[in-house]
């Protein structure tokens, strides 16, 4: 199974950029045996993850992307899920209603290419994950390339995975492996 393999005691799983939390709890309860954390810098997305994960037994953390982890975390990560803002700052404007209007901008802008949030996340992520450890960023189908070069420089292996039911596209990395 992608989350046990051979390292002792139960897989860390981090959920960066938690938001309500919805990615981690849906992993811990799919997943009960994981040590989950989840992170956000946004005050009332980090209050309404607790709710969410700590119900399930996971822990919430908050500020700024790994700042808000515990160091001992460090080198220990399995599978690093991330839903960083990726809208390019002026493309911000363009969004239905009902995303810029209501969500908070710190959580849609992702600087002027959409991508200053995976760049820092693939240097800094290196660090975080355990040999053969998993990084999955979420990403616009425009932005694909962007997110897979990134990656790709860090030192990941690199791969692609698309849902049409759910219109979601995420960038999947494997630190310390050939293939993913």
């Amino acid at each position: 199974m992608l989350l046990i393999g051979n390292h002792p005691g139960p897989p860390v799983v981090v959920d960066l950029c938690c938001g309500s939390g919805a990615v981690g709890a849906a992993i811990i309860r799919e997943f009960p045996d994981v040590e989950l954390h989840a992170a956000d810098i946004d005050p009332a997305a980090v209050q309404c993850s607790r709710r969410n994960i700590e119900s399930v037994g996971g822990h919430v953390h908050a500020g700024d992307l790994f700042e808000a982890l515990p160091p001992a975390l460090r080198g220990r990560v399995r599978v690093l899920t991330v839903n960083a803002p990726y809208v390019p700052t002026e493309a911000i404007g363009t969004m239905p209603p009902e995303a810029r209007l209501y969500e908070p901008v710190v959580s849609l802008d992702g600087g002027p290419d959409g991508l200053d949030f995976h760049r820092r996340i693939a240097a800094e992520g290196i660090r975080w994950l355990a040999s053969g450890g998993y990084l999955l960023i979420e990403t616009s189908q425009r932005q694909v390339a962007g997110t897979s070069e990134i990656l790709a420089a860090a030192g990941f292996a690199v791969r692609t995975a698309h849902s049409e039911e759910l219109d979601g596209t995420v960038v999947v990395g494997r630190l310390g492996a050939e293939r993913v």
